[in-house]
């Protein structure tokens, strides 16, 4: 009983409706993983905000620090909180998927930079949540990790701290310089090769740096990195074309998605894009992001790897996103349905209905996932994946959700719904059946539930009513 009374609190957390007083008792609860819930919760109160930055439990404070959602100016607080674990998370900041994550106020920045703890400012510095006009500022510290992390901010800063960085007495400074200008710098990119030896980073100077004669045979020649050189812009003619029969098929891969080949050339080499291989997209496609001819044209390409990296730019127009929503290759359906602010609405369920690959659940939240008759459609499916789709169709008759919430394979999934009346849902609240759990938990977390219900699941739990902030905070 104790567990599926912990299991509705994991529910009540979850509910966008919680009113502050519940997630304030919520708070106070023993098991750790609902305390840190609410605090990573991406709307709070007030009210909870305050409690939550001085709640005794550290790990409550680490939750919202690590709050990607949650106002900026509030996870700076934390700045004075009193144990350095909080500090550090503070400084690492959140890792979402995929999001942007609001920046701290520049002083909190500031703070972090003098804290006594050297880890504290090196994580600050080395994760690349740090604002560039942070780092900017650091080109010319008197700690070598702070003037490296400079180099990230390379665009921002004045030719003379390039300068200065590009010749600094640190060579790991020197090297983090040296990445930012070995496109257009000879000597810098044979110097990063030698100094880099074995280390991954190598590959991407090979990539990008500019080659001369003499660097580019001796690659080929020792037979290593290959792929990477392959691609490079600086390779001379004669040593692509030397590229382009080598018996690596990634080689070949390579030479074959160059940007100046045509596209005869590229049909003319011997090369596959199987439908697993796992591609990033071209960098000289991504640059050119926002021109609507260009990446029209790439869309019409015959190889694989262009139409992959035009279907993630936004500046693809309309007839040729209606194009790739037809491509043969999965991989290039999903990454438009995935990165285009307007993906065609069939193409999104189609993936959703089809795919197997794991990106396709998320589908649904996307913008234009057409919604509406869905319910006609998939509501009397066999195929529970069709019939929770019904769920999601405004025009949701009431008769068929009650059936979908008594149905064990969709009625988790009806238990979510706001139009739920309030009474099914107490009836799945009150479900004590083990196989009904889930769903019971799934109608805790239903907006729908007045806050008088939500208030007696706690009391039932028995959770009491302490003010949190009257505790003492750890240290």
């Amino acid at each position: 009983m104790g567990d599926r009374r912990t299991g509705l609190l994991h529910g009540l957390v979850g509910n966008r409706a919680a009113p502050a007083d519940v997630l304030l008792r919520l708070l106070g609860h023993e098991d750790e993983w609902v305390r840190q819930a609410v605090a990573g919760r991406e709307v709070l109160p007030h009210e909870v905000i305050e409690a939550v930055l001085v709640h005794p439990d550290r790990r409550v404070r680490i939750a919202f620090a690590e709050n990607g959602g949650a106002d900026p100016d509030q996870r700076a607080r934390l700045v004075d909180d009193p144990h350095p674990s909080v500090h550090l998370t503070l400084a690492m900041g959140p890792m979402p998927y995929r999001q942007r994550v609001a920046p701290l106020p520049d002083w909190a920045y500031e703070r972090l930079l003098k804290h006594p703890k050297a880890l504290v400012r090196q994580e600050l510095v080395t994760w690349g949540g740090t604002p560039a006009h942070v780092l900017a500022g650091l080109a010319d510290h008197g700690e070598p990790l702070f003037r490296q992390a400079a180099c990230r901010a390379w665009d921002r800063l004045p030719e003379e701290a390039r300068e200065r960085l590009l010749h600094d007495e640190d060579p790991d400074v020197r090297q983090a310089a040296a990445l930012q200008v070995c496109q257009e710098d000879e000597e810098r990119t044979a110097w990063l090769v030698d100094r880099l030896g074995e280390a991954w980073r190598v590959g991407e100077v090979l990539a990008k740096g500019r080659l001369t004669r003499q660097l580019a045979e001796r690659v080929i020649a020792e037979g290593v990195r290959l792929a990477a050189i392959a691609g490079n812009p600086s390779l001379p003619r004669d040593l692509v074309a030397r590229l382009a029969v080598d018996p690596d098929p990634l080689v070949r891969l390579h030479v074959s998605a160059r940007p100046e080949l045509s596209e005869p050339e590229r049909v003319a080499i011997d090369f596959t894009v199987d439908a697993e291989d796992r591609l990033p997209t071209l960098d000289w496609v991504w640059e050119r992001r926002d021109d609507a001819a260009f990446l029209r044209e790439c869309a019409r390409s015959s190889h694989t790897w262009l139409r992959r990296s035009a279907a993630v730019c936004r500046g693809l127009p309309s007839d040729a996103v209606e194009l790739l929503a037809h491509d043969e290759d999965f991989a290039v359906r999903l990454l438009l349905a995935e990165f285009h602010p307007a993906p065609p609405p069939e193409l999104l369920l189609d993936l959703y209905l089809h795919g197997t690959h794991r990106a396709v659940g998320m589908l649904v939240t996307r913008p234009g996932f057409p919604a509406a008759g869905l319910a006609a459609r998939f509501g009397d499916s066999p195929d529970p994946v069709r019939r929770r789709l019904a769920l999601r169709d405004p025009g949701l008759e009431p008769e068929l959700l009650d059936r979908l919430s008594r149905n064990p394979q969709t009625r988790a999934d009806a238990a979510r719904h706001p139009r739920l009346p309030v009474i099914r849902i107490r009836e799945l609240l009150a479900d004590a059946d083990p196989e009904a759990a889930t769903a019971a938990r799934a109608a805790a977390a239903n907006p729908a539930l007045p806050a008088e219900d939500m208030r007696r699941l706690l009391d039932r739990a028995g959770v009491p009513e302490i003010p949190v902030n009257d505790r003492t905070i750890d240290c």
